[in-house]
Protein backbone atom coordinates (compact mmCIF):
# COMPACT_ATOMS: atom_id res chain seq x y z
CA UNK A 1 0.00 0.00 0.00
CA UNK A 2 1.36 3.71 -1.48
CA UNK A 3 0.43 6.97 0.77
CA UNK A 4 0.88 8.41 -3.19
CA UNK A 5 -1.91 9.08 -5.34
CA UNK A 6 -2.07 7.32 -9.17
CA UNK A 7 -0.54 10.51 -10.41
CA UNK A 8 3.19 9.94 -8.65
CA UNK A 9 3.16 6.65 -9.95
CA UNK A 10 5.58 7.32 -12.86
CA UNK A 11 8.30 9.13 -10.35
CA UNK A 12 7.48 6.01 -7.89
CA UNK A 13 8.07 3.58 -10.83
CA UNK A 14 11.57 5.71 -11.72
CA UNK A 15 12.55 5.63 -8.38
CA UNK A 16 12.30 1.75 -7.13
CA UNK A 17 15.03 0.01 -8.53
CA UNK A 18 17.11 2.25 -6.10
CA UNK A 19 15.88 0.30 -3.13
CA UNK A 20 14.42 -3.12 -1.98
CA UNK A 21 11.08 -3.11 -1.47
CA UNK A 22 10.86 -2.33 2.38
CA UNK A 23 13.24 0.23 2.29
CA UNK A 24 11.35 1.72 -0.95
CA UNK A 25 7.73 1.67 1.03
CA UNK A 26 9.81 3.43 4.28
CA UNK A 27 11.32 5.94 1.93
CA UNK A 28 7.97 6.81 0.13
CA UNK A 29 6.54 7.30 3.36
CA UNK A 30 9.28 9.42 4.73
CA UNK A 31 9.10 11.58 1.29
CA UNK A 32 4.97 12.33 1.49
CA UNK A 33 5.75 12.65 5.49
CA UNK A 34 8.68 15.35 4.45
CA UNK A 35 6.42 17.34 2.18
CA UNK A 36 3.33 17.17 4.36
CA UNK A 37 5.17 19.08 7.78
CA UNK A 38 5.71 22.17 8.51
CA UNK A 39 8.80 22.97 10.87
CA UNK A 40 12.15 20.31 11.57
CA UNK A 41 12.63 17.66 9.16
CA UNK A 42 13.78 15.25 12.46
CA UNK A 43 12.17 11.45 11.67
CA UNK A 44 10.64 11.93 14.93
CA UNK A 45 8.67 15.15 13.64
CA UNK A 46 8.00 13.34 10.13
CA UNK A 47 6.52 10.57 11.68
CA UNK A 48 4.41 12.07 13.84
CA UNK A 49 2.86 13.97 10.83
CA UNK A 50 1.22 10.74 9.65
CA UNK A 51 0.59 9.06 12.32
CA UNK A 52 -1.10 5.51 12.26
CA UNK A 53 -0.28 5.55 8.63
CA UNK A 54 3.09 4.82 8.84
CA UNK A 55 3.78 0.59 9.21
CA UNK A 56 6.56 -0.56 11.92
CA UNK A 57 8.73 0.27 14.49
CA UNK A 58 9.96 4.21 14.06
CA UNK A 59 13.62 2.92 14.11
CA UNK A 60 13.03 1.61 10.74
CA UNK A 61 12.81 4.70 9.45
CA UNK A 62 15.76 5.74 11.16
CA UNK A 63 17.18 3.01 9.60
CA UNK A 64 16.48 4.17 6.14
CA UNK A 65 19.21 6.37 5.97
CA UNK A 66 21.47 5.40 8.51
CA UNK A 67 21.99 1.47 7.99
CA UNK A 68 20.20 0.76 4.84
CA UNK A 69 21.72 -0.52 2.15
CA UNK A 70 21.32 1.82 -1.48
CA UNK A 71 23.22 3.76 -3.86
CA UNK A 72 22.65 7.80 -3.25
CA UNK A 73 24.11 8.58 -6.58
CA UNK A 74 21.91 5.90 -8.46
CA UNK A 75 19.12 7.51 -6.65
CA UNK A 76 20.36 10.74 -8.49
CA UNK A 77 20.82 8.77 -11.46
CA UNK A 78 17.43 7.77 -11.18
CA UNK A 79 15.71 11.15 -10.33
CA UNK A 80 17.83 13.05 -13.49
CA UNK A 81 17.06 10.60 -15.54
CA UNK A 82 13.05 11.47 -15.18
CA UNK A 83 13.36 14.72 -14.52
CA UNK A 84 15.30 15.21 -18.27
CA UNK A 85 13.27 12.70 -19.71
CA UNK A 86 10.10 14.22 -18.50
CA UNK A 87 10.69 17.81 -18.98
CA UNK A 88 13.70 18.19 -21.23
CA UNK A 89 13.20 15.61 -23.99
CA UNK A 90 15.57 17.23 -26.62
CA UNK A 91 17.96 20.31 -26.68
CA UNK A 92 20.63 21.22 -24.79
CA UNK A 93 20.28 20.80 -20.98
CA UNK A 94 20.86 24.23 -19.06
CA UNK A 95 22.47 23.90 -16.05
CA UNK A 96 23.54 26.14 -12.98
CA UNK A 97 25.70 25.02 -10.15
CA UNK A 98 26.72 26.83 -6.57
CA UNK A 99 27.24 25.71 -2.97
CA UNK A 100 25.34 26.58 0.31
CA UNK A 101 26.08 26.27 3.85
CA UNK A 102 23.45 24.19 5.84
CA UNK A 103 24.13 25.11 9.25
CA UNK A 104 24.25 21.68 11.41
CA UNK A 105 24.92 21.89 15.79
CA UNK A 106 26.74 19.07 17.50
CA UNK A 107 29.94 18.28 18.58
CA UNK A 108 29.66 15.10 17.00
CA UNK A 109 28.22 15.80 13.27
CA UNK A 110 30.07 13.84 10.87
CA UNK A 111 31.50 16.35 8.08
CA UNK A 112 30.98 19.86 10.29
CA UNK A 113 33.27 22.34 9.41
CA UNK A 114 33.99 26.47 10.14
CA UNK A 115 32.56 27.86 6.57
CA UNK A 116 32.24 31.55 4.66
CA UNK A 117 27.93 32.08 4.40
CA UNK A 118 28.23 34.09 1.19
CA UNK A 119 24.32 35.27 2.55
CA UNK A 120 25.13 37.12 5.67
CA UNK A 121 28.52 37.69 4.83
CA UNK A 122 29.33 41.09 2.59
CA UNK A 123 32.45 42.73 1.55
CA UNK A 124 33.92 44.49 4.96
CA UNK A 125 32.36 41.70 7.04
CA UNK A 126 32.70 37.72 7.14
CA UNK A 127 30.16 35.42 8.83
CA UNK A 128 31.10 31.56 10.01
CA UNK A 129 28.63 29.04 10.28
CA UNK A 130 29.35 25.82 11.55
CA UNK A 131 27.96 22.94 9.48
CA UNK A 132 27.96 21.11 6.02
CA UNK A 133 28.99 23.08 2.54
CA UNK A 134 26.76 21.62 -0.23
CA UNK A 135 28.13 21.72 -3.83
CA UNK A 136 24.70 21.44 -6.23
CA UNK A 137 24.10 20.95 -9.62
CA UNK A 138 20.73 21.87 -10.87
CA UNK A 139 18.76 21.84 -14.19
CA UNK A 140 16.97 24.71 -15.34
CA UNK A 141 13.33 23.73 -16.06
CA UNK A 142 10.58 26.46 -18.20
CA UNK A 143 7.30 25.67 -16.64
CA UNK A 144 4.59 26.98 -18.76
CA UNK A 145 3.06 28.39 -15.36
CA UNK A 146 5.86 30.09 -14.36
CA UNK A 147 7.49 33.14 -15.82
CA UNK A 148 11.44 32.49 -15.05
CA UNK A 149 12.57 28.97 -14.97
CA UNK A 150 13.24 26.97 -11.93
CA UNK A 151 16.20 25.50 -10.55
CA UNK A 152 15.83 21.51 -9.94
CA UNK A 153 18.98 19.89 -7.87
CA UNK A 154 19.41 16.86 -9.30
CA UNK A 155 23.32 16.15 -7.78
CA UNK A 156 24.86 17.19 -4.26
CA UNK A 157 27.92 16.44 -3.15
CA UNK A 158 29.40 17.41 0.16
CA UNK A 159 32.75 19.69 0.55
CA UNK A 160 35.24 18.65 2.69
CA UNK A 161 38.09 20.72 4.15
CA UNK A 162 41.75 20.26 3.25
CA UNK A 163 42.43 19.23 7.22
CA UNK A 164 39.12 16.62 6.99
CA UNK A 165 40.90 15.53 3.94
CA UNK A 166 43.62 15.01 5.72
CA UNK A 167 42.05 12.95 8.08
CA UNK A 168 40.44 10.74 6.16
CA UNK A 169 43.74 10.14 3.72
CA UNK A 170 42.05 11.39 0.42
CA UNK A 171 43.14 14.43 -2.32
CA UNK A 172 41.62 17.02 -1.08
CA UNK A 173 39.03 18.80 -3.82
CA UNK A 174 37.86 22.06 -4.02
CA UNK A 175 34.26 23.08 -4.67
CA UNK A 176 35.00 23.92 -8.19
CA UNK A 177 36.32 20.01 -8.85
CA UNK A 178 33.64 18.86 -7.06
CA UNK A 179 31.63 20.24 -9.58
CA UNK A 180 33.71 19.04 -12.22
CA UNK A 181 32.77 15.59 -10.77
CA UNK A 182 29.32 16.47 -11.03
CA UNK A 183 29.64 17.85 -14.24
CA UNK A 184 31.49 14.53 -15.54
CA UNK A 185 28.46 12.17 -14.60
CA UNK A 186 25.65 14.10 -16.09
CA UNK A 187 28.22 13.57 -19.52
CA UNK A 188 28.09 9.84 -18.50
CA UNK A 189 24.35 9.45 -17.88
CA UNK A 190 23.60 11.31 -20.50
CA UNK A 191 25.87 10.35 -23.83
CA UNK A 192 23.60 11.74 -26.31
CA UNK A 193 22.81 15.26 -25.01
CA UNK A 194 25.23 18.32 -24.75
CA UNK A 195 25.31 20.60 -21.77
CA UNK A 196 25.52 24.31 -20.77
CA UNK A 197 26.76 24.77 -17.67
CA UNK A 198 26.47 28.50 -15.67
CA UNK A 199 28.13 29.23 -12.28
CA UNK A 200 29.40 32.11 -10.44
CA UNK A 201 32.79 33.46 -10.34
CA UNK A 202 34.14 30.50 -8.03
CA UNK A 203 33.15 28.13 -10.72
CA UNK A 204 34.98 30.30 -13.66
CA UNK A 205 38.45 29.18 -12.78
CA UNK A 206 40.87 28.49 -15.13
CA UNK A 207 40.91 24.76 -14.64
CA UNK A 208 36.80 24.30 -14.87
CA UNK A 209 37.23 26.33 -17.97
CA UNK A 210 39.70 23.59 -19.27
CA UNK A 211 37.76 20.76 -18.14
CA UNK A 212 34.87 22.41 -20.17
CA UNK A 213 37.28 22.74 -22.94
CA UNK A 214 38.51 19.13 -22.85
CA UNK A 215 34.48 18.41 -23.26
CA UNK A 216 33.43 21.19 -25.93
CA UNK A 217 31.65 19.05 -28.39
CA UNK A 218 29.08 18.33 -25.14
CA UNK A 219 29.85 20.92 -22.55
CA UNK A 220 30.20 24.91 -22.94
CA UNK A 221 30.87 27.22 -19.43
CA UNK A 222 29.49 29.92 -19.02
CA UNK A 223 30.91 32.54 -16.18
CA UNK A 224 32.37 35.77 -14.52
CA UNK A 225 35.80 36.46 -15.72
CA UNK A 226 38.61 38.69 -13.80
CA UNK A 227 38.88 41.67 -15.85
CA UNK A 228 42.38 41.64 -15.72
CA UNK A 229 42.42 37.80 -17.32
CA UNK A 230 45.69 37.20 -19.72
CA UNK A 231 44.61 36.70 -23.06
CA UNK A 232 46.71 35.77 -26.08
CA UNK A 233 45.94 35.15 -29.48
CA UNK A 234 46.79 31.41 -30.85
CA UNK A 235 50.08 30.11 -31.01
CA UNK A 236 51.54 30.36 -34.35
CA UNK A 237 51.79 27.15 -36.37
CA UNK A 238 55.17 24.82 -35.62
CA UNK A 239 58.44 25.46 -37.26
CA UNK A 240 60.20 22.52 -36.15
CA UNK A 241 62.51 23.74 -33.32
CA UNK A 242 62.85 24.05 -30.03
CA UNK A 243 59.87 23.79 -27.90
CA UNK A 244 55.66 24.58 -29.67
CA UNK A 245 54.91 27.80 -28.36
CA UNK A 246 51.91 27.51 -26.12
CA UNK A 247 50.69 30.96 -27.09
CA UNK A 248 50.56 33.51 -29.26
CA UNK A 249 50.47 37.81 -29.24
CA UNK A 250 49.41 39.10 -25.76
CA UNK A 251 45.78 40.71 -26.30
CA UNK A 252 44.42 43.62 -24.23
CA UNK A 253 42.73 42.27 -21.02
CA UNK A 254 39.02 42.58 -20.91
CA UNK A 255 39.50 46.14 -18.51
CA UNK A 256 41.01 47.52 -21.16
CA UNK A 257 39.59 46.41 -23.84
CA UNK A 258 36.24 47.13 -22.88
CA UNK A 259 37.70 51.04 -21.49
CA UNK A 260 38.90 51.41 -25.40
CA UNK A 261 35.68 49.88 -27.09
CA UNK A 262 32.31 51.82 -27.77
CA UNK A 263 29.28 50.18 -25.64
CA UNK A 264 26.15 49.01 -27.58
CA UNK A 265 23.07 49.15 -26.05
CA UNK A 266 21.11 45.40 -26.44
CA UNK A 267 18.10 44.06 -24.94
CA UNK A 268 18.75 40.40 -22.76
CA UNK A 269 17.05 38.55 -20.44
CA UNK A 270 17.55 39.96 -16.97
CA UNK A 271 17.50 38.54 -13.51
CA UNK A 272 13.77 37.66 -12.11
CA UNK A 273 12.75 36.37 -16.06
CA UNK A 274 12.47 39.98 -17.32
CA UNK A 275 14.59 41.61 -19.95
CA UNK A 276 16.73 44.67 -19.33
CA UNK A 277 18.43 47.38 -21.71
CA UNK A 278 22.45 46.94 -20.63
CA UNK A 279 25.55 48.49 -22.87
CA UNK A 280 27.64 45.77 -23.98
CA UNK A 281 31.47 44.98 -25.35
CA UNK A 282 32.42 42.06 -26.10
CA UNK A 283 36.04 40.61 -27.88
CA UNK A 284 37.62 37.05 -28.08
CA UNK A 285 41.28 35.54 -27.05
CA UNK A 286 42.80 32.60 -25.49
CA UNK A 287 43.04 32.58 -21.93
CA UNK A 288 46.59 31.64 -20.51
CA UNK A 289 47.07 29.93 -17.28
CA UNK A 290 51.19 29.22 -17.13
CA UNK A 291 51.52 25.49 -16.92
CA UNK A 292 47.50 24.95 -17.78
CA UNK A 293 47.33 25.94 -21.33
CA UNK A 294 45.63 28.29 -23.34
CA UNK A 295 41.31 28.19 -23.54
CA UNK A 296 39.61 30.22 -26.56
CA UNK A 297 37.26 32.05 -25.06
CA UNK A 298 34.59 35.03 -25.79
CA UNK A 299 34.17 38.25 -23.13
CA UNK A 300 31.56 40.09 -22.44
CA UNK A 301 31.04 43.74 -20.87
CA UNK A 302 28.10 44.26 -19.65
CA UNK A 303 27.08 47.90 -17.76
CA UNK A 304 23.32 47.73 -16.34
CA UNK A 305 22.08 51.41 -17.49
CA UNK A 306 19.26 51.70 -14.96
CA UNK A 307 22.47 51.08 -12.38
CA UNK A 308 20.86 48.87 -10.38
CA UNK A 309 24.13 46.13 -11.06
CA UNK A 310 27.72 47.21 -10.88
CA UNK A 311 29.54 46.52 -14.51
CA UNK A 312 30.60 42.85 -15.07
CA UNK A 313 33.09 40.22 -17.25
CA UNK A 314 31.19 37.52 -18.35
CA UNK A 315 32.85 34.89 -20.97
CA UNK A 316 32.10 31.50 -22.14
CA UNK A 317 34.39 28.74 -23.85
CA UNK A 318 32.30 28.64 -27.07
CA UNK A 319 33.22 31.55 -28.63
CA UNK A 320 30.33 31.35 -30.99
CA UNK A 321 27.98 33.00 -28.57
CA UNK A 322 26.54 36.17 -28.93
CA UNK A 323 27.11 38.59 -25.94
CA UNK A 324 23.12 38.63 -25.55
CA UNK A 325 22.92 34.97 -25.32
CA UNK A 326 25.89 35.02 -22.69
CA UNK A 327 24.08 37.77 -20.54
CA UNK A 328 20.71 36.01 -20.83
CA UNK A 329 22.20 32.28 -19.86
CA UNK A 330 24.33 33.80 -17.09
CA UNK A 331 21.33 35.86 -15.54
CA UNK A 332 19.18 32.77 -14.98
CA UNK A 333 22.11 31.53 -12.72
CA UNK A 334 20.43 33.69 -10.04
CA UNK A 335 17.20 31.27 -9.97
CA UNK A 336 19.48 28.79 -7.82
CA UNK A 337 20.00 31.50 -5.08
CA UNK A 338 15.85 31.28 -5.16
CA UNK A 339 15.83 27.61 -4.62
CA UNK A 340 18.02 27.57 -1.48
CA UNK A 341 15.95 30.36 -0.21
CA UNK A 342 12.98 28.42 -0.67
CA UNK A 343 14.52 25.07 0.84
CA UNK A 344 15.00 26.97 4.00
CA UNK A 345 11.86 28.59 4.02
CA UNK A 346 9.52 25.37 3.08
CA UNK A 347 11.31 22.16 3.11
CA UNK A 348 13.31 22.43 6.54
CA UNK A 349 16.86 22.48 4.80
CA UNK A 350 18.73 23.18 8.24
CA UNK A 351 16.09 21.60 10.45
CA UNK A 352 17.59 17.65 10.20
CA UNK A 353 19.45 16.18 12.71
CA UNK A 354 21.24 13.66 12.23
CA UNK A 355 24.74 13.33 12.95
CA UNK A 356 26.27 9.93 11.61
CA UNK A 357 28.20 9.97 8.39
CA UNK A 358 25.42 7.69 6.08
CA UNK A 359 22.62 9.79 7.69
CA UNK A 360 24.57 13.46 6.85
CA UNK A 361 25.34 11.77 3.33
CA UNK A 362 21.66 11.11 2.69
CA UNK A 363 19.39 13.27 4.64
CA UNK A 364 20.55 16.65 3.27
CA UNK A 365 20.73 15.26 -0.22
CA UNK A 366 16.93 14.00 0.21
CA UNK A 367 15.92 17.51 1.03
CA UNK A 368 17.54 18.92 -2.04
CA UNK A 369 15.84 15.93 -4.21
CA UNK A 370 12.53 16.90 -2.62
CA UNK A 371 12.33 20.55 -3.82
CA UNK A 372 12.75 18.60 -7.48
CA UNK A 373 9.97 15.64 -6.65
CA UNK A 374 7.38 18.60 -5.39
CA UNK A 375 8.20 20.59 -8.88
CA UNK A 376 7.54 17.34 -10.84
CA UNK A 377 4.41 16.21 -9.25
CA UNK A 378 3.25 19.37 -9.65
CA UNK A 379 3.74 19.91 -13.28
CA UNK A 380 1.88 16.06 -13.35
CA UNK A 381 -1.10 17.22 -11.93
CA UNK A 382 -4.15 18.30 -13.61
CA UNK A 383 -5.08 22.07 -13.63
CA UNK A 384 -8.40 21.16 -11.52
CA UNK A 385 -6.04 19.91 -8.68
CA UNK A 386 -3.70 22.69 -8.58
CA UNK A 387 -5.78 24.75 -6.19
CA UNK A 388 -4.84 26.92 -2.70
CA UNK A 389 -2.66 29.21 -4.60
CA UNK A 390 -2.20 32.46 -3.05
CA UNK A 391 -3.63 35.37 -5.63
CA UNK A 392 -3.05 39.48 -5.24
CA UNK A 393 -3.49 41.78 -7.50
CA UNK A 394 -1.25 42.36 -10.20
CA UNK A 395 0.25 38.08 -9.34
CA UNK A 396 0.10 36.09 -12.81
CA UNK A 397 2.32 33.24 -12.11
CA UNK A 398 2.99 30.37 -9.72
CA UNK A 399 5.39 30.14 -7.16
CA UNK A 400 7.62 27.15 -5.23
CA UNK A 401 5.37 27.49 -2.28
CA UNK A 402 2.25 27.82 -4.45
CA UNK A 403 2.99 24.24 -5.49
CA UNK A 404 4.00 23.04 -2.25
CA UNK A 405 0.81 24.09 -1.19
CA UNK A 406 -1.13 22.23 -3.83
CA UNK A 407 0.48 19.22 -3.97
CA UNK A 408 0.31 19.46 -0.14
CA UNK A 409 -3.86 19.60 -0.55
CA UNK A 410 -3.18 16.73 -3.63
CA UNK A 411 -1.77 14.09 -0.93
CA UNK A 412 -4.13 14.87 2.39
CA UNK A 413 -7.29 15.07 -0.35
CA UNK A 414 -6.48 11.45 -2.11
CA UNK A 415 -3.77 10.04 -0.29
CA UNK A 416 -4.11 10.28 3.72
CA UNK A 417 -7.48 11.15 4.10
CA UNK A 418 -9.06 8.16 1.70
CA UNK A 419 -6.91 5.94 3.89
CA UNK A 420 -8.54 6.78 7.51
CA UNK A 421 -11.98 4.90 8.40
CA UNK A 422 -12.22 4.01 4.62
CA UNK A 423 -12.24 7.72 3.37
CA UNK A 424 -16.03 8.17 4.43
CA UNK A 425 -15.12 10.71 7.53
CA UNK A 426 -14.12 13.66 5.12
CA UNK A 427 -16.82 12.94 2.66
CA UNK A 428 -19.34 13.40 5.95
CA UNK A 429 -18.04 16.66 6.71
CA UNK A 430 -19.98 19.87 4.99
CA UNK A 431 -17.73 21.14 1.91
CA UNK A 432 -17.04 24.54 3.37
CA UNK A 433 -15.37 22.85 6.89
CA UNK A 434 -13.78 20.22 4.53
CA UNK A 435 -12.06 23.35 2.53
CA UNK A 436 -11.14 25.46 6.15
CA UNK A 437 -9.44 21.93 6.94
CA UNK A 438 -6.98 21.83 3.83
CA UNK A 439 -6.33 25.34 4.32
CA UNK A 440 -5.05 24.93 7.61
CA UNK A 441 -2.47 22.10 6.47
CA UNK A 442 -1.34 22.77 3.62
CA UNK A 443 0.13 26.71 3.24
CA UNK A 444 3.81 26.12 2.28
CA UNK A 445 5.19 28.36 5.29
Amino acid sequence: MTILPPEANPLLVALLPAFTQPTFTRFTTLMVAATLTSGRRTIANLLRTLGPLRLGHPTSYQRVFSAARWSGLFLACLLARFVVGHLLPDGPILLVGDDTVDGHKGKKVYGKARHRDPVRSSHSYTAWRYGHKWVVLCVLVHFPFAVRPWALPVLVDLYRTAQQNQQRKRPHRTPAQLMCRLLRLMLLWFPARSFIFVGDAGYGSHAVARFCQRHRSRLTLISKLHPDANLHEPPPPYTGKGRPRQKGVKLPKPRQAAAAATLESTAVGWYGGGRRQVKQASGQGGWYKAGAGLVPIRWVFVRDQTGTHRDEYFFTTDPAWTPAAIITAYTSRWNIETTFQELRCYLGLETTRGWCQATVLRLAPCLFGLYTVVAVLYAALPASKRSGCIAWPGKRVVTFSDALTAVRRWLWAEGIFPQVQDGTAMKELPASLREFIFSALAPAA
